[in-house]
């Protein structure tokens, strides 16, 4: 089994997180990518983010259509703060010592793990492949940080250049801009359903 790991808040899930997934599907020769929505994010403690409920329903319907993702609560359901290393434990006594897990995300945000709690059990749970957009000086990043001699496996992909971020979409929401083309068709509506992101609210 070889596992691909999403992490993220999602909050909300844009396409930018859907074509990362499937070019690591892809080039890593992946069985399944796992979205893993986090609960409460250590590194966002004490800033506004959306019910972790509501986040895992927009990635579920965001992701339904593609037979080789799947959506987990596992950190939903954890109780306290979200951490990495103790998901990766726990899709490790899951998946069991046979299963390689691949770590999924951004190849500016793969530069602060070295920092994460037990980083050094993190390095030795799983790869990660870092995201870069065309025109990332991937040359210049190596050479500003010595990753090899933390211990952790990188590798990294290339993806379109998808100028959209969670970020901008809650702005867009919130001025009552459209989001249309920017994430599927479901999250929009599951957003205008539910009345996340007007204004003023969790911005």
């Amino acid at each position: 089994m070889r596992l691909g790991i999403m992490g993220g808040t999602f909050d909300p899930i844009h396409f930018g997180h859907l074509v990362t997934a499937e070019e690591a599907l892809i080039q890593f020769n992946l069985d399944r990518v796992l979205f893993m929505p986090t609960g409460s994010p250590a590194f966002k403690s004490g800033q506004r983010i959306t019910s972790a409920e509501d986040r895992y329903l927009m990635t579920v319907v965001a992701t339904a259509s593609n037979p080789d993702f799947d959506v987990s609560r596992m950190e939903v359901d954890r109780p306290g703060l979200t951490y990495t290393v103790d998901t990766l434990l726990a899709l490790r006594a899951e998946y069991g010592p046979g299963a390689e897990l691949f770590f999924i995300t951004g190849a500016d945000a793969v530069w602060d793990i070295v920092g994460w709690k037990d980083a050094d059990q993190v390095a030795s749970l799983a790869t990660f492949i870092a995201a870069t957009r065309p025109g990332y000086d991937l040359a210049a990043a190596r050479a500003s940080h010595d990753i090899q001699a933390t211990g952790f496996r990188i590798e990294y992909i290339e993806v379109p250049a998808l100028a959209v971020s969670s970020t901008d979409l809650r702005a867009r929401v919130a001025g009552r801009r459209a989001i249309r083309y920017l994430t599927p068709e479901a999250v929009s509506a599951y957003i205008v359903k539910h009345g996340l992101y007007r204004e003023g609210e969790q911005l």
